[in-house]
């Protein structure tokens, strides 16, 4: 049989997209709300865009699961693109919520109660992003919404997808152990015996010096900060509430890679790397700000009212907001910073090492 040529309208499926707005409200019964044909096509959107988010975080995990990854090779560029190109989308995800903003809070109260026991609280995919990037159950808001498969909650077959991908290794323990796999403090480029774990590192004793002599008297204390974030070395003076919010989702190696990739990303072979590292921080910003747009739009259109899903509404967006940062150790890096002119001069043995024609 002859195959019939390609038809915009037949390779986008549209027949089946443009066919899947089903307003309760119109149907028999109910009175017809002009606004609800918005609301779906709005989550309809989104939807789209996240299975868009998870093809590009499922690529980004298959780059980083692999034993090695060569840094001149296309890979890291690659992974840098993918998620330039997430933050690109979540930009536009923050923009939409302007469009949902022209509907009126009367506007939406004529269907919401239509709506109860679903929320957006339900997305699979949403969770999956969360947990893909490196949310972990035990570390949401009010985590024991999450295990419910009752009104309001997951269906069991989205709940255990989410789960299963909640136990498998997820994009922030991959970054971890790329960074720990980075060799800039063996002994064969400094002529130091001493492993890196020892602030008597060449490297690390002299940035913690200068870094020590650009603190203020006030600034004083986060001398121990540093010590403990990138030596798990901690002061008698620092009780277990100091230290509990210093504990890092990254290991102090892959923190002591992260800050060296942060201080001398001017070099070529680092270009990739740190540009990747900002994503994961721009990515995590782009998150929290969509979070607190659907908090400003929810507090606007019903107050503080129950949410459909049963959850707090406004209060469990809020606490949301605050808590599920995931790359929030990168973006306290600049906590640790000296000025660039005072860097340490490297060994010329590691700056070789460093430049694209490395051997």
């Amino acid at each position: 049989m002859e195959k019939s040529p390609m038809y915009y309208g037949s390779y986008l499926h549209l027949e089946k997209i443009l066919d899947s707005q089903y307003p309760v409200s119109f149907e028999t019964g109910n009175e017809p709300a002009h606004d609800e044909m918005l609301f779906i096509i709005i989550h309809q959107a989104y939807e789209l865009w996240f299975k868009q988010i998870l093809f590009e975080l499922d690529y980004t995990m298959g780059v980083f699961q692999k034993e090695s990854i060569n840094d001149n090779s296309e890979d890291l560029n690659l992974v840098r693109h993918r998620l330039r190109r997430v933050i690109k989308i979540l930009e536009l995800l923050n923009q939409q919520v302007n469009v949902l903003d022209t509907m009126t809070p009367m506007d939406f109260l004529a269907f919401r109660n239509l709506l109860t026991p679903s929320s957006g609280f339900q997305s699979k995919q949403f969770r999956l992003i969360e947990a893909k990037l490196g949310l972990q159950i035990d570390n949401r808001h009010q985590k024991e919404y999450y295990k419910r498969t009752n009104e309001g909650g997951f269906t069991q077959p989205d709940y255990q997808d989410i789960n299963q991908t909640e136990s498998s290794k997820n994009l922030q323990q991959l970054i971890n152990d790329w960074l720990e796999r980075m060799p800039f403090f063996d002994a064969a480029y400094w002529d130091f015996e001493t492993s890196e774990t020892t602030i008597e590192h060449p490297f690390w004793k002299q940035y913690r010096a200068i870094y020590k002599a650009g603190l203020s008297e006030r600034e004083i204390p986060k001398l121990q900060d540093f010590d403990y974030v990138f030596f798990e070395t901690s002061s008698k003076d620092m009780n277990p509430e100091e230290l509990n919010l210093l504990k890092s989702s990254f290991s102090v190696k892959a923190m002591r890679a992260a800050l060296f990739i942060m201080l001398y990303r001017d070099f070529p072979v680092f270009q990739s790397s740190y540009q990747i590292l900002d994503s994961l921080i721009e990515i995590d910003h782009l998150m929290s700000n969509w979070r607190h747009k659907h908090l400003i739009m929810v507090r606007r259109m019903i107050g503080m009212r129950v949410g459909t899903g049963n959850t707090s509404g406004a209060g469990y967006l809020e606490g949301a907001l605050n808590k599920h940062y995931v790359y929030k150790d990168l973006s306290g890096l600049s906590t640790y910073l000296i000025e660039r002119r005072k860097l340490p001069k490297l060994p010329e043995s590691l700056t070789r090492f460093l430049g694209f024609n490395a051997q």
